[in-house]
């Protein structure tokens, strides 16, 4: 396995997909799990005014559905809000956020199931993400990769599309 290295030839830390098990043991239950989830919607910096929780059935295979109406992620804070420990999240109004270690996405949506996809659309960018236990098996991974596209249209009304993992 190549380890990932700064331009220095300094070895990266890495994480290991058997991790995104282990991390979604912090919960003990589903509650706690969906509760970690709703509360990234009520962050200040998010404005949702609103909350659904849906499930329903894709391929016989049970799916939960979280959606609200705030800002949306662009393609920079979608990376981070699938990476590990990065929050940059402040107060807004003299209101203090919830979510500040930059976990409970991650622990809380593994707790309640394999894989998740984020889809999101913020002011200029629309974006989709994939955390999925699922995927990396499947690929054979060696370290947790979280695939994420992104488009923004242009003045034309064309599309660019970002890919990252």
């Amino acid at each position: 396995m190549a380890t990932a290295q700064t331009d220095r030839g300094v070895p990266l830390s890495t994480l290991c997909p058997k991790f995104l098990h282990t991390n979604s043991t912090s919960h003990t239950g589903p509650f706690s799990a969906i509760a970690e989830l709703i509360d990234n919607a009520y962050d200040p910096d998010v404005s949702a005014k609103q909350f659904w929780i849906d499930k329903t059935v894709v391929k016989e295979e049970q799916c939960l559905s979280f959606m609200d109406n705030g800002n949306g992620l662009d393609h920079e804070a979608m990376h981070k809000m699938l990476s590990f420990g990065y929050s940059d999240k402040t107060a807004v109004n003299g209101q203090a956020p919830i979510g500040i270690y930059g976990n409970g996405f991650k622990s809380g949506s593994m707790r309640l199931g394999k894989d998740a996809i984020v889809f999101s659309k913020s002011n200029s960018t629309s974006c989709v993400g994939m955390l999925s236990q699922t995927y990396l098996e499947k690929i054979n991974a060696k370290q947790i990769i979280v695939p994420i596209v992104c488009f923004e249209p242009t003045k034309t009304g064309k599309y660019i599309l970002y890919v990252m993992d």
